[in-house]
């Protein structure tokens, strides 16, 4: 493959056609997104964003309205085989045959890629995701975090280049959480690019190496993890006074809140107001100081502010 980026994604557009009375729906609006070759990448975005329609169209699952989508090197309209093969979805919807084993799910799933027999993995797939001593027992018999498993070993089978976890932990117990996390660093050290959705935002700042944030069917904004942290200069700085203030610190552009601990929390933007500002404040106050912390922002303020912000345009 002659190109750094795993997927390429060109002026992307879905728009779904009129329904009764409802107008056509434009879920993606012009598109334009690269994922690096061997990278754990975050799609972020609110429910209704176009995340679906967007994995969906990775898929082959949904047909795109106009734009151009390459994955590993290969256009998915000159080379659709080629390049739906390269990919392998776990779904967030437990859509399981019953009546299939895990070990029959995973032989009938690598036939319909046509993998051949003598390459098949299944045994080494259902150690990697837990499932051995579950590999003859009807799908219908087994829990919804075993489940989730098989839907992973599944999108293994055909040896994709890239793998999609839409919402892989929604509503799983933290032992299959870290489970899958564990085989999702060991994929990604083989080699494997990683495209992850969640609503777990830690998990995304603890995983992702880059994210992008969907809002109304644009990415509003794409970078590393820890610039998109950097773009929110809102800081807490958090002051352990000595004794109980008689009175509280006044600067222009600081908001004080006083904690069940007895601790001050001062928020204030970086950009207005320096850190030096905010100490002055509270020496002026005659305020001894036992401890000072700092909080950044999280994810979370980051998601909120952007997608605050493109609601508002």
């Amino acid at each position: 493959m002659g190109d750094d980026n795993a997927i390429r994604i060109e002026q992307l557009r879905k728009t779904y056609a009129a329904h009764k009375n409802e107008p056509p729906k434009e879920a993606l609006s012009g598109v334009d997104l690269d994922i690096p070759t061997g990278s754990v990448f975050g799609l972020l975005g609110p429910n209704g964003a176009g995340k679906s329609t967007l994995i969906n169209i990775l898929a082959g699952l949904v047909i795109k309205t106009a734009g151009r989508v390459s994955i590993w090197g290969f256009d998915q309209d000159v080379n659709p085989r080629q390049s739906r093969a390269a990919i392998g979805v776990m779904p967030q919807e437990l859509n399981l045959d019953p009546f299939f084993t895990p070990r029959g799910a995973l032989e009938v799933q690598a036939g319909l890629y046509g993998v051949p027999r003598a390459q098949r993995r299944t045994d080494e797939i259902l150690r990697l995701v837990g499932l051995e001593d579950k590999a003859n027992s009807y799908s219908r018999t087994l829990s919804g975090g075993m489940r989730r498993r098989l839907l992973l070993g599944k999108a293994l089978v055909h040896h994709p280049h890239i793998l999609v976890l839409d919402e892989p932990t929604a509503g799983v117990d933290i032992e299959l959480r870290q489970m899958l996390w564990t085989n999702v660093r060991r994929l990604n050290e083989d080699g494997m690019t990683i495209i992850l959705t969640t609503h777990y935002l830690e998990e995304a700042e603890e995983m992702c190496d880059e994210i992008a944030i969907i809002n109304h069917g644009a990415v509003v904004a794409r970078d590393s993890t820890a610039r998109l942290l950097g773009r929110i200069d809102h800081k807490t700085m958090v002051i352990q006074p000595a004794s109980p203030p008689t009175t509280l610190p006044e600067a222009e552009g600081v908001q004080v809140e006083q904690r069940a601990d007895g601790a001050l929390a001062l928020h204030y933007h970086a950009r207005q107001t320096p850190a030096e500002a905010v100490l002055d404040a509270v020496h002026a106050a005659g305020i001894s100081i036992s401890d000072v912390r700092t909080e950044q922002a999280d994810l979370q303020d980051v998601f909120l502010e952007l997608t605050r912000v493109n609601a508002a345009d």
